[in-house]
This record gives structure tokens, sequence and C-alpha cells, in this order.
């Protein structure tokens, strides 16, 4: 039955990962610190208690053999939960998310199913530098083969985590460590939402209009929803309705929402924590564009981090992410209006 609990996206995590794994035993969970501490991100907290190590396994710090391992028990039957503590570490384990974990459905003529979920911190905000604070949504999206998750409160993460988990092949799941609920990093107040006890699945594929709207299309995923939830309170006040969407996921990329959306708007804001060139922000624009330049009435705009690595200093990590005072500044001059 559903209740009236309030929990973060940590603890929507957890819970959907462990009624997985008392679903089915093939499901576990690997990587550095998801046992005893719980996922530096609180994604694994209470499982090791519940399952024990022989299913939450703390691993070396070797990221091509934790990943690689979670390939071949993926081919072999098993349903693996794999944690990349940070997505800036991809670099030393490529090989086995591309072309491994990516290609051998394809390579197998499908006879190969690789049921495995990778999940990852991304995102800035805490200065951590360059090597702990990139998004790299795009990176993944790009790559044929995977699924690409990014959630932007608890309820969310629970229903697309146990999707996640199901399906039988590679997902990416990358959870922004400033939506976790963490105690040493605040969360915007949407983040934390009311969760149901029992488990449900929100299919891949389903962008969500968390604010209806005629006057602009703002499109975000994963943090910057919030911003752009708090720029459409700002431009209200304005006389501004602006329409927010949600992608939740990136691959699959729900473009008929957003296409219907701008139809009805005419104007377009697309909003990234990723870098800025060769990103969603352009892969949104440029879907609606192929599907009629006509409906747009202005130029669009896309808002994403400068092609720069993430700044360690405070202030310059600040004045390279994007916000809301960003976003409604682009909104008003895709509507034409003075900056406010």
């Amino acid at each position: 039955m559903s209740s009236n609990r309030i929990m973060t996206v940590s603890r929507a995590m957890s819970e959907a990962i462990a009624q997985e794994m008392r679903a089915d035993p093939n499901v576990f969970v690997m990587g550095e610190d998801v046992g005893a501490y719980g996922g530096i991100f609180g994604a694994t907290g209470g499982l090791l208690g519940e399952f024990g190590e022989s299913r939450v396994r703390d691993t070396p710090i070797s990221e091509t053999a934790f990943i690689g391992a979670g390939v071949g028990a993926a081919m072999a039957g098993m349903r693996p939960i794999v944690e990349l503590m940070f997505v800036d570490f991809f670099g030393v384990c490529m090989d086995a998310i591309y072309n491994l974990a990516a290609k051998n459905i394809y390579f197998s003529g499908g006879n190969c199913k690789v049921p495995m979920v990778i999940m990852t911190a991304t995102g800035g905000g805490y200065s951590d530098a360059g090597q702990h604070s990139q998004t790299l949504h795009a990176t993944f999206a790009h790559l044929p083969g995977l699924k690409v998750v990014a959630p932007s409160n608890a309820y969310d993460a629970k229903g697309l985590m146990t999707a996640a988990i199901r399906d039988d092949g590679p997902v990416m799941f990358m959870f922004h460590k400033g939506l976790q609920g963490l105690a040493w990093m605040a969360s915007p107040e949407g983040a934390a939402t009311e969760l149901p006890e029992e488990s449900y699945v929100l299919p891949f594929g389903q962008a969500k209009i968390v604010r209806p709207g005629k006057d602009v299309t703002i499109v975000a995923i994963s943090m910057m929803v919030h911003h752009a939830m708090d720029a459409a309170k700002t431009l209200e006040k304005e006389g501004v309705d602006a329409e927010v969407i949600d992608l939740r996921t990136l691959v699959p990329l729900d473009r008929k929402t957003v296409i219907q959306s701008v139809a009805k708007t005419g104007r377009l804001v697309v909003v990234d924590e990723d870098y800025k060139s060769f990103g969603l922000t352009s892969e949104i624009i440029a879907s609606v564009v192929e599907e009629n330049p006509a409906y747009l009435k202005s130029p669009p705009r896309r808002l994403a981090v400068p092609d720069v690595p993430i700044p360690y200093s405070r202030p310059m990590e600040q004045y390279i992410l994007p916000d809301a005072i960003d976003i409604a500044a682009a909104v008003r001059t895709a509507l034409g209006k003075k900056a406010g």
C-alpha cells in the first residue's frame, strides 16, 4: 500500500535495489565502498546488513576490474548493479563499458543479454574540481547499446532504478550527487518526494511535463529541472507562463513530448549541466528543427557548461554552472524581452 513517506533520492535508490534483491537472487551489488559505508552518496545504504557480503561486494580500487567483472556476471545470468563512484572515472574502464557491455548484445545477434546497471554520480556545485564534478550525459547517450537514465527526484529514481535492474541490456543510471539528500550537501526542496512502499516501474523514454505552460518550453534533466522550476516561478511574476519538461531518460529520448510542447509554445530553451558542444542541448534543438522549424517563433536557446574543465574555485565553478537566473534570462531573450 502507498504511504505518505517523504524520502530522499538516495533512500529511494537503495529501497528499489533492496526490493529487487529480495525478488531475484541473481541481483547483486558491487563497487567501491558500497558495503559497510553504504556508498559515499548513500545509494546502497542498509543493503549489507540485509544481504551480506556475498551479494553486496566492496571491491578494490580498480574500475577496469569490477566493471569488467560486472559484464561477465551479467552475460552469465546474474543481474549486477555496479557503482562507478564518480562518472569522471569512466576513462579507466571505458573499454568494458562500451566495447563489452554496450556491444555484446549486438555482437551476439541478441543471443547474449547484458542485464547490468552502472550507477554513477554526476554533477558539480561543491568544489571537488575537474575530476569529480562532471556530468557527461552526452558521452554515454552518444554510444549505441547503452540506455541512459538521469532522475531529478526520489519518486522517479525508485521507478527508474527498478526498471533499470529488470532491463535485459546495460543501463547507465546517472544520479546527481546534489540531489541525493546528503547531510553534507544541500538538495533542492523538490528532490525528496513522497514514495510508495510497493515496487513500481517507470518506463524509459517517457518525459514528464512538470509544469504546464503556454509561452515557452524549458527542457531540462536531473538537477537542471529544479533550476528550471525556480526560473519559471520568477518568470510567472513577469507574466510569462513557462512549460518545464523533465526528460528523465536520455536513451531512449522522448522527442515527441518536446516537439508537441514547442509546437504549442513556439519557443525553446534547453538546459543541461553537461558540456555545451556536441551535447544534449544540441540534440533536443535538432530534433525540433528536423520535425518542423516553423514551430519556432524565435531562435532556440541552449544553456550548458562552457567547454572547459570544471574549476576547483567555488566562485568560478558557480559561474560556469547554469542556474535559475541564467535560465530566466535565456527565456527573456527567446521572448524578445529585455533583461529583468
